[in-house]
């Protein structure tokens, strides 16, 4: 293991490297404390691009119960990042334990960003096209779903996919996804069966009542983002 010192603000920090950072050049870095008290060391270095060598293209529809779902159907499951932690965290809760809440919640945290950068990589890693639908993760944290908009983590994920795109020269948009749920990806039309309005918000299935085609809302929804990504309107186009 070797060690190499850095500087920062004035003082020389010693930095034990176990990930072999030693064959890169060190741009800049910073310190951070995550909500458990321990510090981290965050650099920049210089690394060689690789540019995949993938060619499809997806669209994006971001959820609650499935952080993201694909045009191809790939989804991302938003709560894969509580699973086997959710009566911890009530039972530290109840107890005022807040020591023990802070640390579950950093494990959740860690959890969901990894998630998101292994979901990312994959895409980023297949495409060279990806478009995401442009709904506002700061806007509804102002409504009652801000708990469940922010872990979700859509703007953890969309900021990833915009440096990871651009760092390998492949294209990434956001997207206008007005009636993306509500159109049939197949035929193109708005059709009477369609899930609208607050009451269709747990409509996860439905048919299209003019082709007769069945779909996964989300997956519509993706088909119809992808559609909208390439310069079409969302109303009207058949999926790709």
């Amino acid at each position: 293991m070797e060690k190499r010192q850095v500087y920062h603000n004035g003082h020389y920090f010693k930095v034990w490297d176990s990930y072999g950072l030693s064959q890169y050049k060190f741009r800049s870095g910073s310190f951070n404390e995550d909500t458990r008290g321990r510090w981290y060391f965050n650099v920049e270095e210089d690394v060689q691009a690789e540019i995949p060598a993938g060619q499809e293209r997806i669209g994006i529809d971001l959820g609650l119960t499935d952080t993201a779902t694909c045009s191809d159907g790939t989804k991302l499951e938003a709560g894969r990042f509580y699973r086997g932690l959710e009566e911890k965290l009530a039972i530290a809760q109840r107890a005022i334990n807040k020591t023990q809440v802070k640390t579950i919640h950093a494990k959740i945290a860690n959890r969901r960003k990894d998630a998101l950068h292994k979901f990312s990589r994959k895409l980023v890693n297949r495409c060279g096209e990806i478009y995401v639908g442009n709904v506002s993760s700061l806007k509804l944290v102002k409504t009652t779903m801000a708990k469940s908009v922010l872990d979700a983590g859509w703007g953890q994920l969309k900021t990833m996919l915009d440096y990871k795109c651009a760092h390998a020269g492949i294209v990434f948009k956001e997207v206008n996804e007005a009636y993306t749920t509500q159109t049939c990806s197949s035929c193109g039309s708005l059709p009477e069966s369609r899930p609208k309005g607050i009451a269709g918000f747990g409509i996860r299935e439905w048919t299209c009542s003019g082709c007769g085609v069945a779909h996964d809302r989300d997956i519509n929804a993706a088909r119809n983002i992808l559609a909208a990504g390439h310069g079409r309107l969302a109303v009207g186009i058949p999926v790709l």
